[in-house]
């Protein structure tokens, strides 16, 4: 089968970086399904992975990608959920092969049927950022789900900071939909100050001002939330200061500094990390709650409540169209998901 891959980890102007491959079919395990990948997306983890990531022990290459939407074409001994045919979208696991191939095996556990009313493309935008957006909002911060109507009055606050990407960008959607929180997100640009309000937060703000001044100004003071979603290293000092007492930090990115707790023992807040992949790592107990939730994820964009973040597709699958979105989205300046559909 095709798929796009590296030897070794190179930087993305590398000719090496990224190759067109052939591999044999990958084979369903006990709990699998053998999936015919459609379309795929591209998340700020490939790059790190490739980057730093070798192949993994007997492989010749490593195959990247953790976003996906395709056909069920084949499962497991062990499977009861899924059956030839349906279509599906997840985010796979990150100890295992990625999705950047023709087929790709997957823990049924972590999957959900496709939202109807969306193309594969459109769909493929949305595992990983989705399952991180509601895990930080309903599994970290343990904030009240429920819809809310035009008009309904909010309560609370959460603060997103770095919010034009493909997380912030479920985030707001899903807090803004889905709890009673006054939605506030920064961004540094007209065009993703815009998509931010596109995607339902109430106010929008730069973070490279003040972000307390600015908060300030609105009225809005003291947050319950803040989710810090890139650039932690920058805007940690000054969040014990805007986080209301016994608030919670959620944190996704790599701080190359220690995230110092100290600050907010007064205020008996908290921090907690997010990382979408650790239920599928670690097999958790609680494992079926990523195919729940993305289930629920699937029915509200059915709904029309929540709406693709796909912002741009690259094409066909193939190691050249791959390299340009690793590229863009190492430039810092993307807005939503990157998408790749179909092969050649």
């Amino acid at each position: 089968m095709k798929a796009v891959g590296y030897h070794t980890p190179l930087p993305i102007d590398d000719p090496d970086a990224l190759l067109d491959i052939e591999l044999e079919m990958p084979t369903a395990r006990d709990r699998d399904l053998l999936v015919e990948v459609r379309a795929i997306s591209v998340n700020p983890v490939d790059i790190k992975q490739r980057k730093s990531a070798k192949p993994d022990s007997g492989k010749e290459y490593k195959v990247l990608g953790w976003d996906c939407a395709g056909v069920v074409v084949g499962t497991g001994k062990l499977t009861s959920m899924f059956k030839k045919g349906d279509e599906v979208f997840y985010s796979g696991c990150i100890a295992r092969q990625g999705a950047n191939a023709q087929f790709h095996s997957v823990d049924e556990r972590i999957v959900a049927i496709k939202p109807k009313r969306l193309s594969f493309a459109q769909a493929a935008a949305l595992p990983l950022t989705s399952l991180t957006a509601w895990e930080i909002l309903f599994d970290r911060f343990g904030v009240e789900q429920r819809r809310i109507g035009y008009g309904a009055p909010r309560k609370g606050s959460i603060l997103i900071i770095g919010a034009a990407g493909g997380v912030g960008s479920m985030l707001m959607q899903i807090a803004s939909h889905m709890t009673p929180l006054t939605v506030v997100a920064t961004a540094s640009r007209p065009e993703t100050a815009e998509w931010c309000r596109q995607m339902g937060a109430d106010y929008v703000i730069d973070h490279h001002r003040d972000i307390r001044t600015q908060m300030q100004e609105l009225g809005l003071g003291e947050v319950e939330y803040i989710a810090l979603l890139s650039a932690t290293d920058t805007h940690y000092p000054g969040i014990a200061e805007l986080l209301a007492p016994q608030g919670k930090i959620a944190i996704i990115d790599d701080p190359q500094k220690p995230v110092d707790a100290r600050p907010l023992k007064r205020k008996s807040a908290s921090i907690c990390w997010e990382f979408m992949f650790t239920r599928s790592y670690y097999e958790t107990p609680d494992i079926l709650r990523q195919h729940d939730s993305l289930t629920e994820v699937s029915k509200l964009m059915d709904l029309g409540t929540l709406k693709t973040t796909m912002t741009k597709s690259y094409g066909t699958i193939n190691a050249q169209n791959l390299k340009m979105a690793h590229a863009w989205i190492e430039s810092g300046r993307s807005i939503g998901k990157i998408v790749l559909e179909g092969w050649e």
